[in-house]
């Protein structure tokens, strides 16, 4: 090896470094047009803090030979611009804060957390961001799990929940979480590391399955969902878990369902609702599909309802939460990304207005640089926030049994 080698391998190194750092720190603004690529467009933001280091990485290692050096220079240049893009997240995190708070001022009030029990605060994250968890992960603490409970069989098809509870025994608040997929796929396992996180903060998460479409149509998904209440509310005392004090909670397709049981459902009377960008307005999303459209909206619909919205209008409307909307809904969290080109975050503005105007709380929370699935990196920015705000957003409605 001459001695020009180990300097030409740190030049070569620091190029592909800064290069491929820039590449996928790009997706932090660009939208994913694909399927495939959505994945990019979803997680670099909640990557960013590694991407940082990759860039300082390379700066490091290109700056001892920029002089008179043009691929070092083009190496370095390239590590600044791709660490200036990578930090978006982290910095848009410090305004979204003040927003955040000053949006659950608004909605809960100036001191939401004075009726919950100091030991449930002390258990909550500190910061909305931690610098440690984005690289470490979120620790979520030793819970007990049982999974893969039965509970119907509709059609054929077998239906499970899967139930995380505190060690100790008590009687807690109960959360049932609802998954995503585009009512297609996923299972009760999905998310686990958010059931996990609040089973050791104290609470009992139920988290349910459905029947997918394309071989269920709708309102299998619904009349699913209804069964797995009933279960529930004639199971919880079994795990400890307190039928006076019930959230709802989805994301995506999930959080559709989700907000239909609670606007429409008296079987298991909930107290909160937590939608992570869930679809609001079927009919308007149908006839005003995104662009980019990655999962090509209509047909997820169409193979949810068996067809078009001119075949099934009134299916499309009835199945839409922003028409479910009266007074005394129960208090709403609605948490959408700014980038989101799957449920665009308009329509989360949308449902906060209309659930205003009839008088009902509801605190819409929008991640400037999240995507759709912004929670699939637990430990992400955009995960870290949501969980920040959603669990002292479940303390207050959860905390007084006399508040509703």
């Amino acid at each position: 090896m001459t001695p020009t080698q180990p300097l030409r391998v740190r030049i070569v190194l620091a190029l592909l470094i800064s290069l491929g750092t820039l590449l996928v720190a790009l997706w932090i603004f660009i939208p994913g047009p694909t399927y495939l690529l959505l994945h990019l467009s979803v997680g670099a933001p909640e990557v960013s803090a590694v991407l940082m280091v990759l860039a300082g990485l390379a700066f490091g290692l290109a700056m001892p030979t920029m002089r008179g050096n043009t691929a070092s220079t083009i190496a370095a240049g390239t590590a600044i611009i791709a660490f200036g893009i990578s930090a978006t997240p982290l910095l848009g995190s410090l305004t979204a804060r003040r927003r955040f708070d000053r949006a659950v001022t608004a909605a809960l009030g100036v001191r939401p957390l004075e009726r919950v029990a100091p030991s449930v605060v002390a258990a909550m994250r500190p910061s909305p961001v931690s610098m440690r968890d984005l690289f470490l992960g979120i620790p979520t603490g030793d819970v007990k799990v049982t999974k893969g409970i039965p509970v119907a069989s509709p059609g054929g098809v077998p239906l499970t929940v899967t139930v995380y509870q505190p060690l100790a025994k008590g009687s807690y608040p109960l959360l049932v979480q609802i998954y995503g997929g585009a009512w297609q796929r996923g299972t009760p396992a999905s998310f686990a590391n958010f059931a996990r996180w609040l089973a050791s903060r104290g609470y009992v998460v139920f988290a349910i399955d459905y029947r997918h479409a394309p071989a269920a149509h709708w309102p299998a998904q619904l009349d699913d969902v209804h069964t797995m209440l009933a279960w529930i509310r004639d199971h919880a005392a079994q795990y400890d878990a307190d039928t006076a004090r019930v959230a709802l909670m989805g994301r995506s397709a999930g959080a559709h369902l989700a907000m239909l049981a609670a606007y429409n459902d008296a079987t298991l009377h909930a107290r909160a609702v937590v939608s992570f960008y869930g679809p609001v307005n079927l009919v308007e999303a149908y006839q005003h599909p995104p662009s980019p459209d990655p999962l090509e909206i209509r047909d997820v619909q169409e193979k949810l309802f068996g067809g078009t919205l001119e075949q099934f209008p009134e299916q499309y409307r009835s199945a839409s939460p922003i028409n479910s909307v009266r007074a005394n809904l129960p208090p709403t969290l609605l948490v959408y990304g700014a980038r989101d080109h799957i449920v665009e975050p308009q329509y989360g503005r949308m449902l906060a207005d209309s659930l205003r105007a009839h008088g009902n709380i509801a605190l819409h929370l929008e991640i400037p640089w999240a995507d759709h699935g912004f929670d699939e990196v637990f430990s992400g920015p955009s995960s870290q926030m949501a969980l920040y705000y959603t669990e002292r957003f479940l303390a207050w409605a959860l905390a007084d049994r006399d508040r509703r």
